[in-house]
């Protein structure tokens, strides 16, 4: 008896590991910020996407430029992914 509930135990971890180990990230908008910096007027910020893990320097105003900080998670709401 004990025997087939550790292994109902071992399959319901299993499954849940399944689970939450594939899931993906739906925001292809959003990453962290891995620089910034300003030249020529634009005040960048470079993103590495959640999904793609790609890094893609964006410009911004200065308010958005100045609230923002390397490490943060950050979301482009004009961009559908890179």
């Amino acid at each position: 008896m004990k025997l087939i509930n550790l292994k109902s135990i071992k399959l319901i971890l299993g499954i849940l590991c399944v689970i939450s180990c594939t899931k993906e990230p739906t925001d292809c908008n959003c990453g962290t910020i891995l620089n910034d910096g300003i030249d020529n007027g634009c005040y960048w910020l470079e993103i590495e996407s959640n999904c793609s893990g790609n890094p893609k320097t964006f410009c911004f105003d200065q308010s958005v430029w100045y609230d923002n900080h390397v490490g943060d998670y950050f979301c482009v709401t004009n961009e559908s992914g890179w």
